[in-house]
């Protein structure tokens, strides 16, 4: 077996990861206080497996999942608009066309697997 090639592998740690800007459709290139990483690059921001951060205050956009969605509290506090609440530890999975928001007091980190780009809902 031949060792895997250096292009053909990225890691990073959560520690010194570095987060890229959260920029949705409908953001205008305004600071969303939402960051992402993730490591395949093949894939838009926010599609397949990634890690996604919300500063203290912020709420998401409100969104219809086109896919289903997992993701995983790392850490933080996070709370959906019918005050349901997330805490380090929940495995959330959320059905395609669910639609809602979210709101982090505190921030949080979460780990996200989901096959398809969300869309807005007004």
């Amino acid at each position: 077996m031949k060792p895997v090639a250096k292009e053909d592998r990225r890691v990073v740690n959560i520690a010194d990861a570095e987060f890229k800007p959260w920029v949705s459709e409908t953001d205008d290139g305004a600071d969303t206080g939402q960051s992402v990483v993730q490591l395949n690059r093949s894939k838009p921001d926010g599609v397949g497996f990634h890690l996604f951060k919300m500063a203290p205050g912020t709420t998401t956009e409100a969104h219809r999942h086109t896919a289903d969605e997992e993701w995983f509290v790392l850490e933080g506090d996070l709370v959906d608009n019918d005050g349901t609440r997330y805490v380090p530890g929940d495995l959330v999975w959320m059905k395609a066309g669910t639609e809602h928001y979210s709101y982090s007091e505190q921030g949080c980190t979460l780990v996200v697997y989901i096959e398809s780009s969300e869309t807005a809902v007004t």
